[in-house]
């Protein structure tokens, strides 16, 4: 299994037992390059020729559609970051750095990481039952890994709930759907365990688990445990009630309109969280740097879970991932849609960059990266990532 050393060059034999404290992260995390080290790392790599080629590929999406955010690093150098359009295409706001847009599945690696956080405190075992934490829950054999790799057998609760149950309800929440389905027992996809089928049944209930083991809001748990000890001060859960948050929260649009508050938008853990660029940028070298969960733990939730069809693409505990000829992440990825909102967050262990694209306007381009990653010096076998995002 390939892991990497983060940009602050975080020495792994002394994070045997992660602490989460705001100092302690942002210390793995590291201090900023000096000028001199900035300088030599983009000799090395001929950032500048990069850059402008990044340059030339996102404003030609920006000619196709694009609105939003971007940034492209390698080796601890920023080499492109920059805003396209408005936050709100009727009130053509442009947007900044510190707006924040809805990361839809880009969201499931940070309750993936919640959930193996419980887990190194010994809190809460992967191969626990979903009964173990909602005993009513109508589904046997079901452990919490099955539900960080996608192989419960779940119905989606999208498509599952009819309007009988859900009348008199606007927007449910977590647990609002776990009685539903202790209620009516829809009929499950498969039995656990006998294929990968993603679906965003699986990071409601962890999110739900969360609470239970933590006993705390979901919400409060992501922000003390992950959001501020990596120092990603605008990051947040679309249930928070704070109004600092949210003056910077951009709209989803599709098609050009405005897309209304969804049914179920509260409902968290397999989406809703809100961030920018920059902040992501953090959560990447706290994750590459073994900032957040422990090297062995990191080994677990990149292991390659879902060997049913043949090819490169896999999925882990909360990352999709490319695999090389023996089977270790290439690529390590995860990208989202939700309700004018695509998100796409891919990293390279092997030649250390990372590419952030933050949309509010929906445009396939943003899943399109083969000639940005062909830039960063990678390669890809399968550039069709938006059949992976629904």
């Amino acid at each position: 299994m390939l892991l990497w050393i983060g940009l602050a060059g975080c020495d792994r034999t002394h994070h045997s037992k992660v602490k989460r404290d705001k100092e302690a992260l942002t210390g793995c995390i590291g201090n900023p390059l000096t000028e001199s080290q900035e300088a030599q790392i983009r000799q090395q790599i001929n950032a500048e020729e990069k850059a402008a080629k990044i340059q030339e590929i996102f404003d030609r999406k920006r000619r196709g559609g694009f609105n939003g955010s971007v940034l492209v690093a390698q080796k601890g150098v920023v080499l492109f970051e920059k805003n396209y359009g408005y936050a709100s295409l009727k009130k053509k706001d442009s947007l900044t750095f510190q707006h924040t847009f809805q990361l839809a599945s880009l969201s499931k690696p940070f309750t993936a990481l919640a959930i193996l956080q419980l887990k190194e405190d010994k809190k809460l075992s992967l191969d626990d039952s979903v009964q173990a934490y909602f005993p009513d829950f109508p589904y046997k054999g079901i452990t919490i890994s099955s539900l960080l790799s996608h192989r419960s057998g779940l119905p989606n609760y999208m498509y599952t709930f009819p309007d009988s149950v859900r009348h008199g309800k606007k927007y449910p929440s977590n647990l609002d759907l776990i009685h539903w389905f202790e209620k009516i027992k829809p009929i499950p996809n498969n039995r656990p365990e006998r294929g990968f089928s993603y679906n965003n049944s699986n990071y409601l209930v962890l999110a739900s688990i969360v609470e239970k083991v933590a006993e705390m809001p979901f919400d409060e748990y992501l922000t003390r445990h992950i959001f501020e000890p990596l120092g990603m001060d605008n990051t947040y859960l679309c249930t928070s009630s704070s109004e600092e948050f949210h003056q910077y929260k951009t709209l989803g649009h599709q098609n050009g309109r405005l897309i209304p508050k969804d049914y179920y938008d509260d409902v968290v853990g397999d989406k809703g969280i809100y961030s920018n660029t920059t902040d992501l940028y953090r959560f990447y070298k706290g994750l590459s740097g073994g900032c957040i969960i422990n090297p062995s733990t990191m080994k677990e939730a990149f292991a390659p879970r879902s060997f049913e069809k043949p090819g490169v693409k896999n999925y882990g505990y909360g990352f999709r991932m490319h695999l090389n000829e023996v089977n270790e992440p290439k690529y390590i990825y995860h990208g989202g849609w939700w309700k004018g909102y695509n998100t796409m967050f891919w990293m390279s262990p092997e030649d250390n960059f990372v590419i952030i694209v933050l949309g509010n306007s929906y445009n396939r381009s943003v899943y399109q990266l083969k000639d940005v990653i062909d830039v960063l010096h990678g390669e890809i076998q399968n550039d069709d990532i938006e059949k992976d995002l629904q």
